[in-house]
Parts: structure tokens; C-alpha cells; sequence
């Protein structure tokens, strides 16, 4: 079983990016799919998640209204839209399963699955 994030980069503010999670060995249909981030001598914070149906779908303040994430269950991936990126948005990001979106809401890492490696998003100038 392993999750795998990609789509990370240097990109200037207001600019964008597409996360990808790709699973190996089981299917994501199956899982709530949740982003969390590590900015930086930060704690790790929730980001957004999508339960397995798409009928709960949360995003932080932080991120709301500029972030979007999808599922592309034939793909086995999980997407996460980022527009309008500001510095504060720098952080490794990491894919997670989980079986609740209130895991990734409450920052309950330790109550996550899986983890997979993180990416790197860099906003600067």
C-alpha cells in the first residue's frame, strides 16, 4: 500500500499548481483522501479532504475559495487545485487516507492511515 504526491514546484504568487495522489495497491474510491502541509518550524496543519462518495468535502480557511479538490477514481488519483498562491502556501504537502474527513478538519494526524511522501511547494518571487 502506498500513496504517492506529486505537483510540486517553485511558482510565483498568484500563480498555480495541480497536486496529484497516486495510490498503489488499493483503490482510493475506497478511502477519505485528505491533503495536509508542513510549512517551515509550523505544525503540521489540514488542508482539505474529500470523503469516498464526494458528499463531504472539507478545505481550511486558509485555502478556501482558492483550493479544489477531486478524485479521479479510473485514474485511482486525488487532485488538489491550488490558484492564487501566496508565499504562505509554502509547505511540503502530504497526501493521507483516512476513514473520516474530521481527522484531516481537527488536525488528527495521528488517527491517518496511510501517509504518503510529501512535495514541496514553493511561492516566491
Amino acid at each position: 500500500v502506498q500513496l504517492q504526491a506529486s505537483g510540486g514546484g517553485l511558482v510565483q504568487p498568484g500563480g498555480s499548481l495541480r497536486l496529484s495522489c497516486a495510490a498503489s495497491g488499493f483503490r482510493l474510491d475506497y478511502y477519505v483522501i485528505g491533503w495536509f502541509r508542513q510549512a517551515p518550524g509550523k505544525e503540521r496543519e489540514g488542508v482539505s479532504c474529500i470523503s469516498s462518495s464526494e458528499d463531504s468535502i472539507y478545505y481550511a480557511d486558509s485555502v478556501k475559495g482558492r483550493f479544489t479538490i477531486s478524485r479521479d477514481n479510473a485514474k485511482n488519483t486525488v487532485y488538489l487545485q491550488m490558484n492564487s498562491l501566496k508565499p504562505e502556501d509554502t509547505a511540503v504537502y502530504y497526501c493521507v487516507s483516512t476513514d473520516r474527513c474530521t481527522v484531516v478538519a481537527e488536525n488528527d494526524y495521528y488517527a491517518v492511515d496511510y501517509w504518503g511522501k510529501g512535495t514541496l511547494v514553493t511561492v516566491s518571487s
